[in-house]
């Protein structure tokens, strides 16, 4: 495991900071005194191979000093020589059980030598009951390592949800979390295939990957094998329609049959499920990039009667109010939209261009100074809906066509 944060370096060297020498007298204590300063001041520094001279002429020297054994265990360890850092951890516990922090230096070693079994309840212990921080975060990443070669995936997806969580800004944490997610849906898509290959469940996992990949064919021919299985299934004929969508809008066939087609899938799926809010949402986006506002306007009247706080249809309803010539109608859902969803630079800058046509000069200045703001931060006019499932949306130039 990468253990690449200043901050844990630092923590780990700060684990036996006093070492307390046996006095000898003479010579032979100068001598000692003089390598347990040049080692610690070595380790700090990060100058590992001369830490590791000193310490190791220092053990000769002081056999019996447990912090002796732990400093060298500790120089060990960032060496990536983890047999050695274990002996002298053992060492260090014998001569004196309880030394601070032991037990996680331990338990990282064991983890990097694969010696899960011995490394989890000393892992497990440091993450749950450390104060520190650094040491806390290290523990949970080779918490990672040991559960995912004990095949216990259960507990490594746990474990990356608290990560997360703890720090959800941490690159590394990223890193490492996205893995066991990404290896836990494989292992999850690998069983279902397994015990029912031939279920609408397997079908569906088939057509989404397919889709993700932009395999539009053969993604439409296995959602359509679905169907067969089950007309009534939900979320079938919605993923068709994004499919059909999606390969209009990107050009592989420039032909209005894909658009037409994605219109009649989003209908069939409001049959089987009326619930389906982004289905009706499609419906409304498509008949405004036609022109057909009325339509659009009853269709997207609908969709937020059901849903009201469905932020991308009240301004995809702005929209078609702005396109009638009627503005006021236009402020009043995009200040709606802009208190339920903060950062939506569309719905700032359409608001701007409302109040604009309203006549309203300062509220229109308020809102482009927000828009540009937002703008300025995440550049360009797409962004990721705010529903959990893929939708098309909104765009700053009114319309939702690339």
């Amino acid at each position: 495991m990468e253990r690449s944060s200043l901050g844990l370096w630092l923590a780990i060297c700060c684990l036996f900071p006093t070492i307390i020498l046996a006095e000898k007298g003479g010579q032979a204590e100068d001598e000692a005194e003089r390598y347990a300063a040049h080692g610690q001041q070595a380790l700090v520094a990060g100058q590992l191979d001369a830490a590791r001279g000193d310490f190791e002429k220092l053990v000769k020297l002081e056999p019996e000093v447990a912090e002796v054994h732990a400093n060298l265990a500790l120089v060990y360890f960032k060496l990536n020589q983890y047999e050695l850092a274990v002996r002298e951890i053992h060492t260090a516990q014998r001569l004196k059980p309880g030394l601070k922090k032991l037990d996680n230096l331990l338990g990282f070693s064991l983890a990097e030598l694969g010696r899960f079994p011995e490394a989890l309840p000393l892992l497990e212990k440091g993450f749950k009951q450390t104060g520190d921080l650094e040491v806390k975060r290290m523990c949970g990443l080779e918490l990672l390592r040991s559960y995912t070669g004990l095949g216990r995936d259960d507990d490594a997806v746990k474990t990356a949800v608290a990560l997360n969580e703890s720090y959800p800004d941490d690159p590394e944490i990223l890193y490492h979390t996205g893995r066991i997610y990404g290896n836990f849906a494989y292992i999850m898509m690998e069983k279902l295939r397994d015990k029912a290959p031939g279920s609408i469940w397997m079908l569906q996992a088939q057509g989404e990957a397919e889709e993700s990949q932009k395999a539009y064919d053969m993604a439409i021919a296995t959602f359509n094998r679905a169907l067969e299985l089950d007309r009534h299934h939900p979320g079938i004929h919605y993923r068709l329609g994004r499919i059909y969508l999606s390969r209009f809008r990107d050009g592989h066939q420039q032909k209005t049959e894909d658009r037409d087609a994605a219109m009649r899938e989003f209908r069939a799926e409001l049959e089987v499920n009326p619930s389906n809010g982004n289905a009706g949402y499609e419906i409304a986006v498509i008949l405004n990039d036609l022109g057909n506002l009325d339509e659009a306007r009853k269709q997207f009247e609908e969709v937020l009667e059901r849903f009201p706080d469905f932020e991308e249809a009240i301004v995809g309803l702005a929209a078609v109010w702005q396109d009638s010539q009627k503005p006021e109608q236009a402020v009043d859902l995009l200040e709606r939209a802009t208190r339920l969803r903060p950062d939506d630079e569309v719905a700032w800058y359409r608001l701007a261009q409302a109040e604009r046509v309203a006549g309203n000069v300062e509220a229109q200045r308020k809102a482009l100074a927000v828009f540009k703001k937002l703008h300025s931060s995440v550049p360009g006019t797409r962004r990721i809906p705010n529903v959990g499932e893929e939708i098309t949306p909104q765009l700053i130039g009114g319309s939702t066509n690339p």
